[in-house]
């Protein structure tokens, strides 16, 4: 049985970006990502401020060229000048040299580990500088734009992406730099949580306690973007990994910050972690659960196959895991918990960062929130999108949407919008809506099509990871990409419309 006392979190030392303090005994930070190009310094500097209000001490704006690099520096003299504390962090994912740059203005520099290299000077160059500034330095891998030596050796995989971080921070050590955060991206929650707990247990057998920055690239918008954040971002935090996060939406980036707001003081009563069991059920490629059921379920389709498991603790997750971990047998189980108060957003947030680890973890087999004073059927779709999220179930449509930066292309937010209203209706298919080609491909690989900003009003569209259009203008786009689903057989009309 496990104890629910042993929760506490994953001990990190302290790394200091800005005036703001991650790891250590520092409380878990929020933080967001501008979207407006970083060039554009008056627009820069009053969306940081937007998202600085909303309760965020760290936001990071990309500096993809010499233009954005030089903007930098500006931007950080016109907040102090209002005042403004906030940490900046510049994200650099092609060009070393912006980097560099870039470590001579702001207060931390994000480098991706696909578009930078260990063995060329770049990195001990970087380091330097952020020494002499105290700058500090995110490690930053994405599952969609992992280096090609890497996919080669270990292909598209969570162990790729821990190898890829293992490299930069063997060499940060080596160069005695410590003030360094690292993440492990991805829009898939179970590559995504599967990562970050190799990472760890990686970074355990080697002496090192660098903090982490924990987020779900590409979630979406509205309840479905919230819930899979949750799902993923939760599933951690309840392990005790974690000490800042950041909830991507396809949304103003302002949006993003109660949210995980929420989520942060939701954890925050309930210090700690608890060892993750059985960790063969959690691998992408091996995943398993324990009973035989086929498809999970939601309360409403409840049968007498299924054993009801109830959470009345302040660490439902731990307390679900102990009761199934110590049964006998294999009989499905539907967790269930009781939440009382908050709307119908507030209690899809907290029900999916409770019950996803389970579902993740293959231990699980349908979930039950009891919520009375929202509508049923409201918590029928809920329950549905948190099955979804977690990866067991599909029974819609998924986007797996980026939520912009300074280098997106078009209006992701009015182009998200309006690819779900004419394609939501058709079950189990993947659709990837990115601003630009630096995630795009990548994050959206196992997507059955892709809409990817390719220049200034143009979109190129994909069937899985092939190009089928380049450059078409954006207002025909979508029409090209209903036409493209229907020529591959993969269309039905909306029921309203038979």
């Amino acid at each position: 049985m496990i104890s629910l006392d042993e929760f506490r979190r994953r001990p990190t030392h302290a790394v200091r970006i800005g005036g703001c303090t991650i790891g250590g005994s520092a409380p878990i930070a929020v933080q967001s990502m501008t979207n407006t190009p970083t060039a554009d310094l008056r627009a820069s500097v009053a969306q940081t401020e937007r998202i600085a209000d909303a309760g965020a001490p760290i936001v990071r704006l990309t500096a993809q060229g010499r233009r954005e690099g030089e903007a930098l520096a500006g931007i950080v003299a016109a907040l102090r000048a209002d005042n403004y504390p906030t940490a900046v962090v510049a994200d650099i994912h092609f060009t070393p040299e912006i980097a560099f740059m870039a470590a001579e203005a702001v207060d931390k520099v994000r480098i991706n580990p696909g578009n930078f290299r260990t063995d060329s000077g770049q990195l001990e160059h970087l380091v330097e500088i952020c020494r002499r500034r105290g700058v500090a330095l995110r490690i930053g891998v994405n599952h969609g734009s992992l280096a090609r030596r890497i996919v080669d050796e270990w292909g598209d995989t969570p162990e790729g992406m821990v190898a890829s971080a293992m490299e930069f921070l063997r060499r940060c050590r080596e160069l005695d730099f410590d003030q360094v955060v690292v993440s492990m991206k991805s829009s898939n929650t179970r590559v995504m949580v599967h990562a970050y707990r190799l990472l760890v247990e990686a970074m355990d057998r080697e002496g090192m306690t660098y903090p982490l920055h924990v987020g779900v690239t590409e979630a979406g918008d509205g309840r479905e973007g919230r819930i899979k954040s949750a799902v993923g971002i939760g599933a951690l935090l309840a392990d005790g990994i974690g000490d800042t996060i950041r909830v991507s939406l396809t949304e103003d980036p302002e949006r993003e910050v109660p949210v995980a707001r929420q989520l942060v003081d939701y954890f925050a009563r309930r210090e700690g972690r608890f060892h993750v069991h059985h960790p063969e059920r959690y691998s992408p490629t091996a995943y398993r659960r324990r009973s035989s059921v086929d498809m999970p379920v939601t309360h409403a389709e409840l049968d007498e196959r299924f054993l009801v498991v109830d959470a009345v603790s302040g660490n439902p997750t731990a307390e679900w895991r102990a009761a199934i971990l110590d049964m006998e047998g294999d009989r499905p189980v539907v967790i269930r918990r009781r939440y009382e108060g908050g709307d119908a957003d507030e209690v899809a947030l907290f029900a999916a960062a409770d019950m996803g680890q389970l579902l993740l973890d293959g231990l699980a087999d349908g979930v039950w929130i009891d919520a009375p004073e929202i509508d049923a059927a409201v918590l029928h779709d809920i329950e549905l999108m948190i099955l979804q999220a977690s990866r067991v179930r599909f029974s819609r449509t998924e986007y797996i949407a980026c939520p912009s930066c300074g280098r997106t292309l078009y209006d992701i937010q009015t182009a998200l919008a309006r690819i779900k209203a004419r394609t939501g209706h058709l079950p189990n298919l993947k659709i990837g809506v990115m601003g630009c080609i630096v995630n795009g491909p990548g994050e959206m690989a196992d997507a059955d099509y892709g809409y990817v900003g390719a220049a200034p009003g143009c979109i190129t569209l994909y069937r899985g990871r092939e190009i089928v259009e380049r450059n078409i203008p954006q207002s025909e786009a979508l029409d090209r990409l209903v036409a493209l689903i229907e020529a591959d057989g993969r269309w039905s009309e909306p029921a309203a419309e038979k």
